[in-house]
């Protein structure tokens, strides 16, 4: 069996529990690695000091932005090739995998010198005290500038997950993280660049990773033909690449805003609150990108499958998916519950930001169980196309429910209202997506049964 026709039986034919995990684990574990080394990176810098710590955790919003713009064009358009190779459509896939990588490549750089252009007011805006303001626009410059190379391996992380090639992003992603854990000791202590080494060694390992990608659309690999002679931009592509990508860039957007917002409430109290804070988000961040990582995997599977009809098999990978999510959630929540003291020590050692960091752990570990389910109907609803329900689910962790929170509980209860906001946000999540769990569930039934009688 070639290559192509592997990735097609995998989506259509093969045994359900076989296909999510063989899609699902290399994307977990390059998402799980990719932010690992963000975490590793907060700890080389945070061995620097508590305001190049701040610094880090001010711009790392920026680079959510940055990334989500990838993801708009890369998500969007994976939803869209996943349901048009589920129909045989190849030619129209190829379209919209090259019409979508350049288009994103274009917007990326427009933005990325916008953002440059007010760097300074954006890094205040972001959280920056006048301590932090310095340092963390030492590592912007060289980071943002860089970023567009982000943006270039996220759409391609994307493009070849749609046409089921999860190991070689595994791969890709795996090899840059590594050489980013490598570089950055080298480059900070070794070299004595400080916070700036740290920046030249994330954008010298997302070069490592871009040329890997290259490579593969060089050798002609996988399903999808990505070329410039495939750029078609048309009304239809761009409609169902931003119906679908709109809503992640949304996502990206509010989650990125909301970590400002945390900074931005945490500045009033110190650098070491938004030290803190910025600790417990990069550690949130790596259980979140697990499930986060193997929903990615699970939306092709979703949307081939929604897309040729084949009901049974969509409602038995959601099951499995919520029953796998669950158990992870579960159980990583209460490892940072128990252990929460000697995580968050690795990211410093002011006595006032550890404690401070290691309570908000705790309350966000608790509710973090809950976190699986909410993304599995986010996916679910975004990878059949259902755009509206799917932006409403994914913009409500951090968007619909959070902000008004992030403004209502500081106000209430100071700064131990800032620790509350994400649990209280989790919370509010879950029971909305549990009426809209309910929904679908009950409409595939309805589909199922109709293919029996």
């Amino acid at each position: 069996m070639t290559g192509k026709s592997n990735r097609i039986y995998l989506l259509e034919e093969a045994d359900v529990a076989s296909a999510l995990l063989k899609l699902g684990i290399p994307t977990m574990v390059g998402m799980l690695i990719s932010a690992l080394y963000n975490a590793i990176d907060a700890y080389f810098v945070g061995g620097l000091g508590m305001s190049q710590m701040g610094a880090v955790s001010v711009v790392f919003p920026i680079v959510q932005i940055i990334i989500g713009l990838g993801m708009m064009f890369g998500a969007g358009a994976s939803s869209y090739i996943s349901r048009l190779l589920g129909k045989g459509d190849n030619e129209q896939a190829d379209r919209t995998a090259s019409t979508a990588l350049f288009s994103g490549l274009l917007v990326g750089a427009v933005i990325i010198i916008g953002i440059l252009v007010f760097l300074d007011p954006v890094l205040t805006a972001l959280g920056s005290t006048e301590t932090i303001l310095p340092y963390a626009r030492a590592y912007a410059r060289i980071y943002v500038t860089g970023s567009i190379i982000n943006v270039f391996t996220v759409m391609m992380n994307n493009l070849l997950t749609a046409q089921g090639a999860t190991k070689f992003t595994m791969i890709a992603m795996l090899t840059g993280s590594i050489a980013n854990v490598i570089l950055d000791p080298v480059m900070i202590y070794g070299m004595d660049l400080g916070i700036e080494g740290a920046a030249v060694a994330t954008v010298i390992s997302l070069c490592i990773n871009m040329a890997l990608y290259i490579g593969y659309i060089a050798k002609k690999k996988g399903v999808l033909k990505i070329s410039v002679k495939n750029i078609v931009p048309s009304k239809t592509i761009y409609m169902e690449v931003l119906k679908i990508g709109i809503p992640v860039l949304l996502f990206q957007l509010l989650a990125s805003a909301a970590m400002g917002s945390i900074n931005t409430a945490s500045k009033p109290y110190g650098d070491y609150a938004v030290a803190a804070m910025g600790a417990v988000t990069r550690i949130m961040t790596v259980v979140t990108y697990v499930v986060f990582g193997f929903l990615k995997g699970f939306q092709p599977f979703a949307g081939y499958n929604y897309g040729s009809g084949r009901f049974d098999r969509l409602k038995k990978s959601i099951k499995l998916c919520m029953a796998w999510s669950t158990a992870f959630c579960v159980i990583a929540g209460i490892v940072l519950v128990v252990f929460a003291a000697p995580i968050v020590s690795l990211f410093g050692t002011d006595t006032e930001m550890l404690a401070l960091a290691e309570t908000a752990l705790r309350l966000n570990a608790v509710l973090f169980t809950t976190f699986g389910f909410q993304m599995v109907y986010a996916s679910l609803y975004l990878a059949i196309g259902k755009s509206l329900v799917g932006s409403v689910l994914s913009l409500s962790r951090q968007g619909i429910f959070f902000f008004p929170l992030v403004i209502a509980l500081p106000h209430l209860f100071s700064l131990a209202g800032v620790i509350w906001v994400q649990p209280a946000a989790d919370l509010f999540t879950t029971i909305l997506t549990a009426f809209f769990a309910v929904k679908i569930n009950h409409a595939l039934s309805a589909e199922i049964s109709k293919e029996v009688d």
